[in-house]
């Protein structure tokens, strides 16, 4: 029997947890598989292991992990496999498939384009643009960001978009802030490209409310969040998963 385990990131966040849960279920809707459940990789339960002996339990002799992650990096490459070829060793009679990360997509960079509207604010000319990643150490990533920022550039007409990072690479999301400020300009656009809330968007409120004094006006756009592209997006990855027919190896 077809099932498929969904890997979100994770947080000790409540919030994000949920939030992350009930995405997840408006793509179960989207499915026809009986069988899906959501674990987490790391700071909540269920693990990866759980998640795959709940889904064995329930008669699954086929599992498609899907990665709920915006970019391939260390977690897609290595952490989700290396927890999955455990669990083989323990069901080597289960077929599992893998699929991918959602990647760059326009539809996605549309959603920034709606989160940078959704604020309400009219920009300014010399208005700052400022991309924040999550951050990896795969190349991967700063190029996915860059190509992000270069097509949300030409979608909203301005010169160049700025990026930073919130771990990992730099510029920092610190000294992305520092160089917009410099720059002069009376507004600063902050645009996160996360999926849930969590620690990292609240370290960003937080910053932007500490510089909000005698600085630029500077405003923190929503997260990619529960936006029905998002959901598209994920659902189409499940099926892709789901009809992958290379076995991910012991």
């Amino acid at each position: 029997m077809q099932a498929v385990l969904y890997v979100s990131h994770g947080s000790r966040v409540k919030e994000t947890r949920q939030e992350a849960l009930a995405f997840m279920e408006q793509v179960y809707k989207n499915v026809d598989v009986v069988l899906q459940e959501t674990c987490f990789l790391e700071l909540a339960s269920p693990d990866i292991a759980t998640g795959i002996d709940r889904l064995v339990q329930q008669g699954a002799t086929k599992i498609a992990v899907v990665p709920v992650l915006l970019l391939s990096a260390g977690h897609y490459y290595k952490d989700i496999p290396d927890e999955v070829k455990k669990a083989i060793v323990h069901y080597p009679m289960i077929y599992f498939t893998y699929g991918k990360p959602l990647g760059v997509q326009d539809r996605l960079v549309k959603i920034l384009v709606e989160r940078l509207e959704e604020t309400g604010v009219a920009r300014l000319t010399d208005a700052r643009i400022l991309l924040v990643g999550r951050g990896g150490k795969s190349s991967e990533i700063t190029h996915s960001i860059e190509k992000i920022a270069t097509e949300l550039a030409i979608k909203i007409d301005v010169e160049n978009v700025d990026v930073c990072y919130l771990a990992a690479n730099t510029p920092t999301f610190d000294e992305g802030l520092q160089v917009a400020i410099r720059s002069g300009s009376k507004q600063i656009f902050v645009l996160p490209y996360l999926w849930f809330t969590g620690k990292l968007v609240q370290s960003m409120d937080q910053k932007i409310s500490e510089l909000s004094s005698g600085n630029p006006d500077i405003l923190l756009c929503g997260y990619l969040g529960n936006h029905p592209a998002m959901v598209t997006a994920l659902t189409e990855r499940v099926h892709e998963a789901i009809q992958n027919e290379q076995q991910l190896a012991e």
